[in-house]
């Protein structure tokens, strides 16, 4: 059986052969959401060129460099070729991409899904507001849509944007990092004559237990006693705060890692992992700062973005979704505010990628607890469209997504034998006190096309909108 790490390595590799087959070149490292590809490429190439990497491997890239240097020698010709033909013929040449839409041009949509979709819609219904939108993910169309391009408040579905923008930024081999380094001599007595320091990033499940592979590394280097001082360097130093349209509880109730409750605790625990090893750390030699060079690297702790997507979506977890926020803004603003940064981010995202441009759609937040966000079925569904059509982003929706009665959030939902296991989909639950509920998914229709589907309730029960999201998925699944 493959390990973790080993399916890694292949889905990397397989994202990176479906990069070249389709670009017919490396990812541009001009476009940041193409880095964590591209440097993953660059890895494994210095390791093929120090002999680290095993045979399998080492023939794999070299047969992934040799279909890059042919594919971008017969594009090279091939663009010629098509210049110099639409010299003397203009129009005569089809783009691939309008043979691709012309093949879905001949794909049509279920006209038996689209008629329980209208009969849904028609049904009576509890009071408040309602709308839903499908998509033919196959055939690349809209099926059927319900008040479909209303803003309703999208509760935790607002995380699937969060998530999407967030791998098309950072890319889908992004890993969260955390390392204690050293400098200096270590005298026969343990003191070491120099400093150490820790990079504490913004991994969002490090708790004070995974301080103690960091604290051992520094023992097993001999040390007993810092002579120097302790660096502590730290992406953000605050703890999180509350968005101003949370509820109160909302922040209490969350566990944030140990990285996003601010740096006195991070200080603190450290400090006491060190000392539980038996290195000794007086309170004045620690101190914030940024980490110099010269320092050698004793122990790194890595957490794949997928870890926390994961739990972002299948678990619905605020605490990773905020996060991911500020992975996101950090990334884009360093030196100013995350969560603005982030939140302005997923905003562009919207507008300039998926072309959904009304004042209307608002994000206040990464993980939906602020009421004031608002989407639309429509802008939903696109937004799984996104992810379902780019091959990189499609498996963290497939193995992420919670699966209907089986587990996450739709463990106990969706359990009929029509559903079960047949629906993947995002919830989105506020029951205070408006009673929002929404649900925004994937799922294989009768005729195998793949769907993508969002419904979203407002101003009613839970209760009656999850008997509402029910009876759509019904309507979708049905044999």
């Amino acid at each position: 059986m493959a390990t973790k790490n080993e399916e890694r390595w292949r889905e990397n590799y397989a994202q990176l052969k479906a990069y070249i087959e389709e670009h017919h070149q490396l990812p541009d490292k001009k476009k940041v959401e193409n880095r964590g590809l591209l440097n993953w490429w660059k890895y494994n190439r210095r390791l093929v060129k120090q002999g680290k990497l095993d045979t399998e491997r080492t023939a794999l890239l070299k047969a992934l460099g040799a279909m890059r240097d042919s594919m971008r020698a017969s594009f090279f010709i091939m663009t010629l070729c098509l210049l110099a033909a639409s010299c003397s013929r203009r129009g005569a040449v089809q783009t691939d991409t309008g043979k691709a839409a012309a093949e879905t041009d001949t794909i049509a949509v279920d006209t038996a899904l689209q008629g329980r979709l209208a009969a849904f819609a028609g049904r009576p219904r509890p009071d408040g507001k309602f709308a839903f939108h499908v998509f033919d993910l196959t055939a690349d169309k809209p099926v059927y849509g319900c008040n479909d391009t209303t803003a309703l408040p999208a509760a935790s579905c607002i995380k699937l944007l969060t998530g999407i923008a967030g791998l098309r930024l950072l890319g889908t081999a992004y890993h969260y990092w955390n390392g204690i380094f050293a400098r200096g001599t270590v005298a026969p007595d343990g003191t070491l004559h120099g400093d150490l320091a820790f990079r504490g990033g913004l991994d969002p499940q490090l708790t004070s237990e995974d301080l103690r592979p960091f604290a051992q590394a520094v023992r097993r280097r001999g040390v007993r006693r810092l002579g120097g001082r302790l660096l502590v360097s730290l992406t953000i130093t605050e703890p999180v705060k509350s968005e101003e349209h949370w509820f109160p509880w909302d922040l209490s109730f969350s566990r944030y890692g140990l990285l996003y409750k601010g740096a006195p605790g991070v200080i603190r625990h450290l400090k006491a992992a060190l000392r539980a090893q038996g290195v000794a750390v007086a309170d004045s030699q620690v101190t914030l700062a940024h980490i110099p060079r010269g320092f050698r690297c004793l122990h790194v702790s890595r957490r794949p973005i997928d870890d926390v997507v994961r739990r972002m979506w299948k678990n619905s977890a605020n605490t990773q979704a905020t996060a991911m926020l500020y992975t996101i803004g950090c990334r884009l603003s360093p030196d100013g505010n995350p969560v603005a940064a982030g939140a302005d981010y997923l905003r562009s995202f919207l507008r300039d990628t998926l072309r959904f441009t009304s004042p209307s759609l608002t994000i206040h937040d990464g993980c939906g607890l602020c009421i004031h966000n608002r989407l639309s079925p429509a802008a939903l569904t696109a937004l799984l469209r996104y992810g379902y059509r780019d091959p990189s982003i499609r498996p963290f929706l497939e193995r992420n997504l919670a699966v209907a009665g089986t587990d996450g959030t739709l463990a106990r939902e969706l359990t009929s034998p029509s559903t079960r296991g047949k629906i993947r989909a995002k919830t989105g639950t506020l029951s205070h006190p408006y009673g929002i509920s929404s649900l925004a998914g994937l799922c294989q229709a009768k005729n195998g096309h793949a769907l993508a589907f969002a419904i979203m309730d407002s101003e009613m029960s839970v209760l009656d909108a999850r008997v509402l999201q029910r009876r759509l998925c019904e309507a979708l699944t049905k044999e």
